[in-house]
């Protein structure tokens, strides 16, 4: 079944300006800001401009130059907290089994601390 993409989610009202963020970087494909609820002391959330609902919809639909300008934001962020040295973690939700909260492409990236594993043994 075909998902359409809703425009009054949160961060297309982000990226029209009609919410602020704290933001980190902005490129001509992508912005990053600060998670108002971080979970770790460095949570940083990176999204497309484009109207993208998750990560099965952007990699079927956007352009060469807007995966790899969102993948490049992702790294270049990383770079600007100072998660590259430490190491961070990055992550996506892509549908509802996922708990992904919001319709639109975000990429999560946490640091700051030591992280665990990476999901808990079943």
């Amino acid at each position: 079944m075909a998902k359409s993409y809703d425009d009054s989610n949160v961060f297309a009202r982000i990226l029209r300006g009609e919410i602020p963020c704290k933001k980190v970087h902005e490129t001509e494909h992508a912005l990053a800001f600060h998670d108002i609820d971080p979970q770790t002391p460095t949570h940083v959330l990176v999204i497309p401009k484009g109207a993208y609902i998750d990560m099965d919809d952007f990699t079927a639909k956007a352009s060469e130059a807007e995966i790899a300008g969102l993948f490049r934001a992702v790294g270049e962020v990383a770079r600007m907290v100072g998660a590259d040295g430490p190491g961070y973690r990055i992550l996506s939700n892509c549908g509802e089994a996922a708990h992904q909260e919001v319709p639109h492409l975000h990429i999560h990236l946490f640091a700051g601390r030591d992280l665990g594993r990476m999901i808990g043994k079943a």
